[in-house]
């Protein structure tokens, strides 16, 4: 996965999104619910409800990326409070890995060798 730099600008939407939701979605999400610009140099972070996807939104120059990453066994550490969490790309980073970014402790590494 192309990773964001450590010092992004990053928020955690808290709460939990229905992952069929693709850029407009996510983006009015941004903008109507969390108050903030989905125009920003910002990466909005998103988090289904198994706590098994993530998506990242960002908006460069003339539009926007989708990040999309599944989990294939374990689970996301996801924050539950109630407004946009920020962070930084470090962090963000370390959730991607499998990080509870609280507590510091990761996922262990799953050595597949095919997909059946």
């Amino acid at each position: 996965m192309i990773r964001p730099d450590g010092d992004a600008a990053v928020y955690l939407y808290t709460e939990f999104v229905d992952m069929r939701k693709s850029i407009d979605g996510l983006a009015t999400l941004v903008e109507q619910e969390a108050g903030l610009s989905p125009f920003s140099q910002t990466i909005f972070v998103f988090c289904n409800r198994k706590r098994d996807k993530v998506k990242l939104l960002l908006w460069e120059n003339n539009g926007f990326i989708l990040w999309y990453k599944r989990l294939e066994k374990f689970r996301f550490k996801w924050p539950g409070d109630d407004a946009p969490e920020p962070i930084d790309g470090a962090l963000l980073n370390q959730l991607l890995d499998g990080y509870d970014i609280r507590l510091q402790k990761p996922h262990s590494s799953l050595p597949y060798t095919t997909v059946l």
